[in-house]
């Protein structure tokens, strides 16, 4: 199975369209989004073409096709115009007989690590800002998180990354190829 994994949308129409060509341009079997998909939260500036029921109307006819966690800044009115669930806090997925313990990363995160064993992953977004590196006290843990599709941060591009055959590709909004990491 092939994931397309992404991001922090934040109710950009205009940045929800660029990754759902990238979804359809991969042929990814499934969609996991990792929370803040319509609102742009109090600390971040408006995205461009910021417009969450154009971002709604972009996601609502793939409803089957997506697996999403809790974003901290979604709400359960959202719930009520999302047609696949959006509150859970977060997923667990397995690959090979590793566990992805995905979430948005406002509270599992590399300072508040989720009970994992070793070899597993912590997949969240959150930051904004791509991430491949170990975390634990012992480096036992792999942290991962795909970037921001409408408002990166720390010089970073609009990312999002794919997950097949033990392999997650970051790629820009292009499909362009940045990062690579093979379990």
């Amino acid at each position: 199975m092939k994931w397309l994994i992404a991001s922090d949308i934040h109710g950009s129409a205009y940045f929800c369209r660029q990754l759902l060509q990238r979804y359809e341009a991969e042929q990814a079997d499934r969609l996991l989004l990792l929370g803040d998909l319509l609102y742009h939260g109090p600390r971040n500036d408006l995205p461009e073409g910021y417009a969450p029921k154009e971002v709604i109307d972009l996601l609502n006819p793939l409803a089957a096709d997506i697996l999403c966690v809790r974003g901290n800044c979604e709400a359960e009115v959202d719930q009520m115009v999302l047609q696949f669930p959006v509150l859970a806090d977060y997923a667990l997925l397995s690959e090979g007989n590793r566990l992805i313990f995905a979430t948005h990363g406002h509270v599992w995160n590399a300072s508040h690590l989720p009970p994992l064993h070793e070899g597993d992953i912590l997949l969240h977004g959150h930051t904004h800002v791509p991430v491949c590196e170990t975390c634990g006290e012992n480096g036992q843990f792999m942290l991962m998180n795909p970037g921001s599709v409408s408002i990166p941060k720390e010089q970073s591009p609009h990312s999002y990354m794919t997950l097949e055959n033990g392999v997650f590709l970051w790629k820009d909004l292009s499909g362009t190829q940045y990062r690579e990491c093979r379990l």
